[in-house]
């Protein structure tokens, strides 16, 4: 069926947000070191995996030199546990995984959207759910961006920090995560249209017509003569 403009322009945005986001959240480029040091002990680190080449052990307890790329919750790096996964970067994580189980979801309910006609009993309800997921996603990631941004090159976290920039992985997941706010509001906006078009419907049409849904639609509008 024809979509209006407002609907595919929110899924415009919603498509380009959900592809920076995914690749953002796979990638190990959120902290990348800049190459002007000869053989960085820090090379990249992203949500799931780091990159060291000779790091060892601040606090010289052990013996370990961590070379290669691994995930980061790879059982030989609990000796470094404290210096690698601080609060704010699990904070980090947590939120943007939110971020991303919101555009799983919303991936899902863009196929129901496809699928529905503007006449079918839950296609409001499935805009103004489409739309609040995707704005909570966005508010959730931007959690996150602003707790990386704030303290991921930091002093206190890598090592030379002074060499260390934020990566292309966490650009990409800012940029999406600013598309999901007009993906989410241009959705709310169209389920705002749809009802006062459904609205304006009902009134042409006798009470004793409406469905259950449209009943439910005027009496939260305030309309209680039917």
């Amino acid at each position: 069926m024809t979509k209006s403009k407002t609907s595919l322009f929110a899924l415009g945005f919603f498509t380009a947000a959900a592809v920076f986001i995914i690749i953002s959240f796979v990638s190990p480029y959120w902290l990348v070191a800049d190459g002007k040091l000869r053989n960085p002990k820090f090379q990249k680190i992203g949500l799931w995996e780091v990159c060291f080449n000779g790091f060892e052990d601040v606090h010289h307890w052990y013996d370990t030199v961590f070379t290669g790329c691994w995930w980061i919750f790879e059982e030989e790096y609990y000796i470094i546990h404290d210096i690698l996964l601080p609060g704010f970067f699990i904070a980090t994580q947590f939120f943007f995984t939110i971020t991303l189980c919101c555009v799983l979801i919303s991936i899902f309910l863009t196929t129901l959207f496809f699928k529905k006609d503007a006449d079918d009993d839950n296609y409001l309800t499935l805009l103004v759910t489409l739309g609040t997921v995707l704005v909570i996603g966005g508010f959730s990631g931007l959690i996150s961006v602003i707790t990386f941004g704030a303290r991921g090159d930091g002093r206190d976290w890598m090592p030379n920090w002074d060499h260390n920039d934020l990566g292309w992985a966490y650009a990409f997941g800012v940029i999406g995560i600013f598309f999901l706010f007009p993906a989410g509001i241009l959705f709310l906006i169209e389920a705002r249209v749809h009802k006062y078009k459904r609205l304006h419907e009902m009134q042409s049409r006798e009470p004793s017509s409406y469905t259950m849904q449209e009943r439910k639609l005027a009496y939260a509008s305030g309309h209680t003569d039917i």
